[in-house]
């Protein structure tokens, strides 16, 4: 019976919680990452925010601590991924607005044949007018525009970790109970039955976001991606620390 509530439980908390798929969703978006990618880290993501949380309901259990207690660890872990989803939102979207408002006035980056780099930049023409021209005496190579290499490395891991400090509040009191009736049987598959439950509604929901948003287009918008992704991560943060989602 408990493995049937585990798994009702480990849904209804994934599609409620929007915190435990939107970051996938919009930074998969505005990162244009593969579904393959985006499915391994939300399943990398999916798995550290379970097991955290049946760590320390073990670690509960065998020091004999009371439910109490231990749900009031996981109250302040909530509180703490929340606010840490705050700030790595708010930090992800000055750096999409940062970049956005480079690309718009036009850094270049030219590479001389001598081996020498320099960067000018200049305002793009609008509709209408006529394209900027700019000579050069030299021949010089003009690298595609990347995003920063530290982000391209720091984003995932910053979502790891945020997903491993989150809990999984409705875990610890059927992890009790199973652990309390005496039979570790029945603990692993509360375990098994709540973690398959929750791993399957974060990339049934991440996959079918991907399929639908990975050919719209932003439009003018568009170079405001990752801005607008920081945005909506800082929205899923708020939920979790002022809404209880």
């Amino acid at each position: 019976m408990l493995f049937i509530t585990a798994i009702a439980v480990g849904l209804v908390h994934t599609l409620i919680g929007p915190d435990h798929y939107v970051p996938f969703i919009v930074i998969g978006r505005a990162r244009r990452w593969g579904w393959g990618r985006l499915m391994l880290l939300t399943f990398a993501c999916g798995l550290g925010h379970v097991l955290s949380s049946v760590v320390i309901g073990l670690i509960g259990v065998a020091l004999g601590e009371s439910l109490t207690r231990i749900q009031g660890v996981e109250e302040a872990r909530g509180e703490w991924a929340g606010w840490a989803l705050i700030l790595f939102g708010l930090g992800y979207g000055f750096w999409g607005l940062w970049r956005a408002m480079r690309r718009k006035h036009g850094a270049h980056v030219h590479l001389h044949l001598d081996g020498t780099i320099h960067r000018h930049g200049h305002e793009h023409a609008t509709q209408g007018e006529l394209s900027p021209v700019h000579e050069h005496a030299h021949s010089a190579t003009h690298p595609e525009p990347s995003e920063p290499a530290p982000w391209k490395s720091l984003t995932p891991w910053v979502l790891f970790i945020i997903f491993v400090l989150g809990p999984c509040e409705p875990l610890i009191p059927l992890f009790f109970a199973s652990a309390l009736s005496g039979s570790w049987h029945e603990v692993l598959l509360v375990t098994v039955g709540y973690s398959a439950a929750t791993l399957f509604a974060m990339h049934a929901l991440v996959s079918v976001f991907w399929w639908g948003m990975r050919k719209v287009s932003l439009g003018p918008l568009e170079r405001f991606s990752h801005a607008l992704a920081g945005c909506v991560v800082l929205l899923s943060g708020v939920g979790m620390v002022f809404f209880g989602l």
